[in-house]
């Protein structure tokens, strides 16, 4: 039997740079899978600091996926080094979200208005991350389509979050 056991801290500190993917059904259940897995990978990696920032942008990325695509979703956390964090969620829907898609509009989304039932998600997203995107996928040799949602962020994220707290 073969058994796997997390990285020590000095090896993460050596290979500051790591990949996790996870596959999400289409399941209102999901964002709360990824929270679960997030937490797991960013305290096994010595990114404690960065949990609940990244907790909150992961856990819209995954809700607008379910919301607004069908069939499975995939989470994928990546550590870039330095305390950085990216997390990218891919989804079956090939729209490009107006804040996501650079080549539409301002960098930040408006607000929404108070008496809209949804639209904030995204908003969090554009407003905690360092960094945001999203590009189409098209189709490939395993049929792979839809989007790729991605942000970016680091300990001055974190930093921020608890001066706002």
């Amino acid at each position: 039997m073969v058994t796997v056991s997390p990285p020590s801290p000095l090896e993460c500190e050596a290979d500051p740079t790591w990949a996790y993917a996870l596959q999400l059904p289409h399941d209102p259940r999901a964002a709360r899978i990824a929270r679960i897995t997030l937490r797991a990978v960013l305290t096994g990696h010595g990114m404690s600091q960065l949990l609940d920032p990244a907790e909150l942008l992961a856990s819209e990325l995954v809700t607008n996926a379910y919301r607004y695509s069908v069939g499975p979703a995939a989470l994928r956390l990546r550590g870039l080094g330095g305390s950085r964090l990216r997390v990218s969620v891919w989804d079956a829907n090939p729209h490009i979200p107006p804040s996501f898609d650079k080549r539409s509009g301002p960098l930040r989304p408006a607000p929404v208005p108070v008496e809209a039932d949804g639209g904030r998600g995204l908003f969090l997203v554009c407003h905690f991350a360092d960094a945001w995107g999203g590009y189409p996928l098209g189709d490939d040799l395993f049929g792979t389509s839809g989007k790729l949602l991605w942000c970016e962020l680091g300990v001055s994220v974190a930093d921020r979050a608890g001066a706002a707290a």
